[in-house]
C-alpha cells in the first residue's frame, strides 16, 4: 500500500458503524430483517433494498432498519428512496449517521443546494475528512465565492496525504471558472512541483491546453501519458486535437460536477485498498450527480463485478450509447459480466457485433477470442487472435500474449507446428514469461520432443514464478519424461501441496511414486485423482492403471504408437 493511501484511508471510508447488526429485540419483522441481512452479506442490493423496505414499514423509526435500507438504496443507485430514509434517519435521537450525511449530501448537490451542504457542514455533517474538506471548497464556488473556495482548497494542499487531492481540484475549479493559465500551472507542476493524476485527470488538462490554444502541447501530453496505440477514448480528443478544433474543458463544468469529482477521486483512492463496498457507495454519489461520468460508471460497473453483482453491473455497461467513447469499452465490460451470469453466447454475440463496427480496436478481438477459446471454439478463436495480430503490426514486447493464446489454440486443435511457432514467436516478445515457457516446454515434453530444451525451458519458468503448482508440476514431468524419477520425486510432492485438487497433478504424482516402487501410494493418489472429475479420456487411463498397472499402460502405449508410426511410413 502506498504511502499516501496508508495516510488517508481512514480518512477517507465512511464509518464501519453501517454493518452493525440489529440487536434481537429491535428486530420487528424478523423474517424481513433475516432475509435483508443475508442479502447485505452477499451484497444483493437489490434485494437487500425490498426486504429492508418490508421492515421499515412496520417500523420507520428503527435507526439500523433505515440505515440498511440507505445502504442498499445507494448500493442500486436509487438516491430518491436513499434520501428519504435518511431523513427519517436525521430525525432519530442517537448517534448521528454518516451514510444519511452522505444521502443527503448527494440531494443537496443534485439540486445545486449550496447553502444547505455549507449549512449542514457549519453543524457537523461528517463524510469522511477529506470528502468534508473538498464538498467544502466546491460548495463555496457554488455560492460564488472563489476567492474562499481557494483558500480552502489550498487548506486541504497542507494537509499530509491531502496534498495531490487539494492540489488537483484547485486545478478544476480554476478550469471550471475560466483561469486555464491557473489550472495549467497547477497540473504542469510548475505551481508546486509535479502532482500525480490518473487517466482522467491527463484529459483534463488535454482540454485546459486545448483552451489555450496548444493543441500540439496536448497531443503531445496525450502520446507521452497513453503511447500510440489505438484506444477509442483516446482517439476521440486525438482527432479533434489534429484537426485544430478547440476542445471545451468538460471534465468540471458546475460546483456539482466539483463534488462528483470529489467522491470519484476518493473513490479511486479506495479501489482495491478497501472493501469494495465502500469504494461503490463513493461512486454512486459521483455517477447520480453526473450521469455522464464514465469514468465513474465504468468502475462502477467493474467493482459491481468485483461484489458479484453481474446483472447489476451488465446493466450499467449497458447505459453507454453507441456514440459515446467509452462504448467500446463498456461493451467489452458487458460481455464479461454476460460470461459472468453463464451467458457465453449473449457475450460471444455482444463481441462480434463489436469487432464488426470497431474491427480496429485490438482489444474488441482479444476479448472475443477469450470467450471463444473460453467455450472451446478454438478455430474461431485463432481467426479472432489473428485479426488481433494483424492490427499489432509489428507487434510489441505486451504483445506476446496474443500469439500465447492463439498458439493455445493451434495446440488444443491438434496443430502442433503452428502452435510451437506461436510460442515461439512469443517468447521472442518476452524471453522470461513463466507462462509461456512452462506451456511450450510442458508441450514438448508430452510429446517427447526436445526433451533438454523443454527442461530448461520449464526451469526457467519455475525460477520466475515459483509458487505457481502446475509449474512445478511440469518440471517434475521432465524430469519423468526423461526417466528420472527420483529427482521427479520432490518436485511433484511440492506441486500436489500447491495444487492439492487438480486432477492432473495428482495422477502425475500417482504415476512418479510407481516409478519410484510407492505402488500403494501410487494406487492411492490414481484414485484420488479420479474423484477430482478429471476428463473421461484421462479418467479411462487412470482406471487402467488402477487395473494393470503403469508398467503395462505404458507398454500398451507404446505397442500403439509403434504401430501408427509403421502405418505411416508404409503409406
Amino acid at each position: 500500500m502506498s504511502p499516501v493511501i496508508t495516510r488517508t484511508l481512514g480518512a477517507l471510508l465512511l464509518s464501519a458503524a453501517i454493518w452493525s447488526p440489529l440487536r434481537a429485540e429491535e428486530a420487528v419483522d424478523p423474517g424481513a430483517y433475516l432475509a435483508a441481512r443475508v442479502a447485505e452479506a452477499q451484497n444483493d442490493f437489490r434485494a437487500a433494498a425490498i426486504w429492508y423496505g418490508k421492515a421499515i414499514v412496520a417500523d420507520g423509526s428503527n435507526a439500523q432498519l433505515l440505515e440498511g435500507a440507505i445502504l442498499a438504496e445507494i448500493g442500486i443507485g436509487d438516491f430518491a428512496l436513499a434520501s428519504e430514509a435518511a431523513r427519517l434517519r436525521q430525525k432519530l435521537e442517537g448517534e448521528p449517521s454518516q451514510l444519511a450525511d452522505v444521502a443527503l449530501l448527494a440531494d443537496e448537490a443534485q439540486r445545486e443546494d449550496y447553502a444547505a451542504i455549507l449549512a449542514a457542514a457549519a453543524e457537523g455533517r461528517d463524510v469522511g475528512e477529506l470528502a468534508n474538506a473538498l464538498v467544502l471548497a466546491w460548495a463555496k464556488v457554488g455560492e460564488g465565492k472563489m476567492s474562499e473556495a481557494l483558500e480552502a482548497f489550498d487548506a486541504v494542499t497542507k494537509k499530509p496525504g491531502f496534498e495531490a487531492f487539494g492540489y488537483y481540484h484547485k486545478a478544476l475549479a480554476l478550469a471550471s471558472v475560466g483561469d486555464f493559465e491557473g489550472a495549467d500551472e497547477i497540473l504542469s507542476g510548475r505551481a508546486a512541483g509535479p502532482i500525480y493524476v490518473m487517466r482522467r485527470g491527463v484529459f483534463a488538462h488535454a482540454q485546459i491546453l486545448s483552451q489555450l490554444e496548444r493543441n500540439a502541447d496536448a497531443l503531445a501530453l496525450l502520446e507521452r501519458s497513453f503511447g500510440t496505440a489505438a484506444d477509442p477514448m483516446v482517439d476521440a480528443v486525438r482527432r479533434r486535437l489534429e484537426a485544430g478544433e478547440p476542445i471545451p474543458f468538460e471534465t468540471v463544468k458546475t460546483a456539482r460536477d466539483g463534488i462528483a469529482e470529489v467522491f470519484f477521486s476518493i473513490s479511486t483512492a479506495l479501489n482495491g485498498e478497501a472493501d469494495p463496498v465502500y469504494t461503490l457507495l463513493h461512486l454512486r454519489v459521483a455517477g447520480f450527480l453526473r450521469p455522464d461520468h464514465s469514468d465513474a460508471l465504468l468502475l462502477t460497473a467493474e467493482v459491481l463485478q468485483e461484489l458479484g453483482q453481474h446483472e447489476l453491473a451488465a446493466d450499467t455497461y449497458a447505459g453507454f450509447a453507441p456514440e459515446d467513447p467509452a462504448f467500446v469499452t463498456a461493451e467489452i465490460g458487458r460481455a464479461g459480466a454476460l460470461r459472468s451470469q453463464d451467458k457465453a453466447d449473449a457475450a460471444i454475440e455482444a463481441l462480434q457485433a463489436l469487432a464488426r463496427s470497431h474491427g480496429d480496436v485490438v482489444d474488441v478481438h482479444f476479448a472475443l477470442g477469450d470467450v471463444l477459446r473460453s467455450e472451446e471454439r478454438f478455430d474461431e478463436a485463432e481467426a479472432v487472435y489473428s485479426a488481433a495480430i494483424d492490427l499489432r503490426d509489428p507487434p510489441t514486447a505486451d504483445d506476446w500474449v496474443l500469439f500465447f493464446y492463439r498458439g493455445i489454440c493451434h495446440e488444443q486443435s491438434k496443430d502442433w507446428a503452428p502452435a510451437e511457432a506461436d510460442f515461439r514467436r512469443a517468447l521472442e516478445l518476452n524471453p522470461t514469461q513463466p507462462q509461456v515457457l512452462n506451456y511450450l516446454g510442458y508441450g514438448l515434453v508430452d510429446r517427447g520432443e526436445k526433451l533438454d530444451e523443454a527442461l530448461g525451458m520449464i526451469e526457467k519458468a519455475v525460477a520466475g514464478d515459483p509458487e505457481k503448482g502446475y509449474i512445478i508440476d511440469s518440471l517434475a514431468w521432465a524430469y519423468f519424461k526423461l526417466g528420472r524419477y527420483e529427482e521427479a520425486l520432490t518436485p511433484m510432492e511440492r506441486a500436489s501441496l500447491l495444487e492439492p485438487v487438480d486432477p492432473i497433478v495428482t495422477d502425475h504424482l500417482g504415476d512418479v511414486y510407481w516409478m519410484v516402487g510407492r505402488r500403494l501410494e501410487a494406487q492411492f493418489q490414481w484414485r484420488r485423482a479420479l474423484s477430482f472429475e478429471p476428463t473421461e479420456k484421462d479418467a479411462e487411463r487412470i482406471r487402467r492403471k488402477l487395473d494393470i498397472g503403469l508398467d503395462a499402460v505404458m507398454a500398451d502405449e507404446s505397442a500403439a504408437k509403434g504401430a501408427v508410426e509403421a502405418a505411416e511410413n508404409d503409406d
